[in-house]
Order: C-alpha cells, then structure tokens, then sequence
C-alpha cells in the first residue's frame, strides 16, 4: 500500500513525457493516489488523454487559466467525478519567448511582464481560490507549485521569469496562512534545471544545464523522477507539518557560492 492511498490529485500542467507535472502524477499513481488532469487547449487534449490512461485516469478537463470561466468549470466538471479531492498541483508557468531572449530589459513590454505574472503566479491563486470548497477539511490536503532559483538569484535568459516565480513564491507564503485554519497546506519545489519543453525556450539553458553538473555538491542534475518524488511526498500526511515552504531539489546547486579550481 503506497502513502498516498486513498488520496486523490487534480493535476495541472501536464503537457507531454518530459513535463515536471508528469514526474509528480507518476510518483504519485505509484504511491496509490487517484489522478485527474486538465489539458491546455484542444492541441493537448489527445496527448494529455493518453497519458493519463497510463495512470489509470479518464479524467481530463480542458482549462486555460487565463480565463476565469474555464478555471470555475475545471470544479464544475470535476463535481462529477469527485465529491471532494486532497491535492493540487499548479506545474504551470509562461513567459513569451521574446522577453526570455538578451538581457532584462532588451525585450521588456508591460504586456509581456503582465502575461508572464498572470499565468506564472496568479493561476495558482486563482485555481486555489476556485477549488478550495472541494478541499476543505480533508484530513490532511496540500497544494503544491513549481519554482526555480531564478526566484532570488539572477540568470541569464531567466528575466522576467524570475519575477514572476519571485511572486509565486510568496503566494505560497500568503496561501499558506490563508488557507492553513482550512487544512490545507501549500508549498513550492523549487526545481533544478530540466530539460522540459518550456525551458528550452530560456536563452542559454544548455550552458547553464552544464555549469550545475559541474558545480552542484551531488555533481549531476535532476530528474523529473527526483521532483515528482519529492512532490509525492509533501502531498502525502508523512509532510503534514510543512507549509508555506519552498523545498529545493536542486542536487544542491543552491548552496554553492564560488566554484574553486579544485571542485
């Protein structure tokens, strides 16, 4: 019997094999949790749908959560499968292209830097907000979000990404004494570098890929196995006493300052 049996998980942000969100859901169904997913727009639908049997799911609802109504709807729809659920999972984040391409402010546009910040940070509120009446008062429900260290160090081609996971961060904070009296947790992982989708669209990703193998005290760089792991087990009661947390598997790349010749 897994530790998270009997649990049940709504999971936002899968998108294909290499996403962070589908490390989670597969740790997660290993370790006994019913799953559900939402997909982005009808492009994803048949590849969500088709990951999501591989886990024993059939449930996938369409959400952009840059639209309100379709947010409310995810719950809506959900009310039909679920009474109630114990988990959440916001693995979603977007900035455009352009603005992740020179330095901070070569590409900047107010548009741009509002876009990034309304589907990086606000979704996760949003979501929380509109789902919270289906987790109230289990015995022990989490929400749990992705961060980087781009949130409170400064890199290259990061940009306005890590202002926008700077804020998603402390929403994690401001959710956590929010909805803590309702029993429910809230925490971030704050991921090293992975080779997903999204992150390939971040100037000088493969150096900065190179430079954590090197640097980082395990001498290597994460898995999408190692975050979903980690991500399993603060959703599970073995965490109940952590909230408002930003955990980091990172293989310990954040504790590093400067790298000696030696190292």
């Amino acid at each position: 019997m897994g530790f998270l049996t009997g649990k049940r998980a709504l999971i936002f942000g899968v998108a294909s094999t290499r996403s962070i969100a589908w490390g989670i859901a597969q740790a997660m169904h290993r370790e006994g949790c019913e799953l559900a997913f939402t997909y982005q727009n009808e492009r994803l639908h048949e590849r969500v749908e088709k990951l999501a049997g591989q886990l024993d799911s059939d449930i996938i609802i369409p959400c952009n959560v840059e639209d309100d109504d379709e947010i409310e709807a995810v719950f809506e729809h959900l009310d039909d499968y679920w009474d109630s659920f114990d988990i959440l999972v916001h693995s979603i984040a977007y900035a455009p292209k352009e603005l992740l391409e020179g330095d901070y402010l070569d590409n900047l546009s107010r548009e741009g830097f509002n876009t990034a910040h309304d589907i990086s940070s606000y979704s996760l509120a949003a979501i929380a907000k509109a789902g919270r009446h289906m987790m109230q008062n289990r015995e022990d429900a989490s929400i749990l979000t992705m961060s980087y260290l781009g949130a409170e160090r400064t890199f290259s081609g990061y940009n306005v990404m890590g202002l926008a996971k700077a804020s998603l961060e402390a929403n994690v904070r401001y959710l956590a004494q929010n909805l803590g009296p309702e029993g429910i947790r809230v925490n971030a992982i704050s991921a090293g570098p992975i080779k997903t989708i999204t992150a390939s669209d971040m100037g000088g990703f493969s150096k900065l890929f190179d430079q954590v193998e090197s640097a980082a005290p395990l001498r290597r760089n994460v898995s999408i196995d190692d975050v979903g792991n980690t991500g399993a087990f603060l959703s599970s009661s073995l965490a109940r006493g952590i909230t408002g947390e930003v955990i980091y598997v990172d293989s310990g790349f954040h504790i590093v300052g400067v790298v000696s010749e030696n190292d």
